[in-house]
């Protein structure tokens, strides 16, 4: 078993987070889905919250989050102060996330990229490592505790 990815959507990003999860699963990740569970309209943060403190418990190596722009989930999600959520739309973006902020959450727009191109941003994170070195310091610098 690979390793575990927490996810969460609110309602706009319900379809592509059971998409990916499945596409997550058939590559052998486990996968703790913390909701939403329908298309019913539903807040985000309620599914944000419990999905980040998996990842700052260890409970999840990461996640991979959702909502209609990205935007409302990812800055929930930043607020915790052991997340480096990223909102990517292109793969490069995935890949540098990773390499260069260490992100621990990938963010997707659900309303603004297909599946395929979910897949092709969700596999660039998932192949990319973090580089250290610059980088480290300059995530270090990041929490304002």
């Amino acid at each position: 078993m690979m390793e575990t990815i927490a996810m969460a959507s609110d309602h706009a990003g319900y379809t592509l987070k059971c998409a990916l999860k499945e596409y997550l699963n058939e590559k052998g990740y486990n996968v703790l889905d913390f909701g939403t569970d329908s298309e019913e309209s539903c807040d985000y943060p309620d599914y944000a919250h419990p999905a980040a403190l998996a990842v700052e418990n260890g409970e999840a190596a990461f996640g991979v989050a959702m909502c209609g722009t990205g935007n409302g989930i990812q800055i929930t999600l930043n607020k915790h102060q052991g997340i480096r959520a990223a909102l990517c739309w292109r793969p490069e973006l995935a890949a540098l996330a990773k390499e260069h902020n260490n992100a621990n959450f990938l963010v997707l727009p659900a309303r603004f990229v297909s599946y395929d191109e979910a897949i092709g941003i969700l596999n660039a994170y998932l192949e990319a490592k973090f580089e250290g070195g610059r980088h480290l310091r300059r995530i270090d610098k990041i929490s304002c505790r």
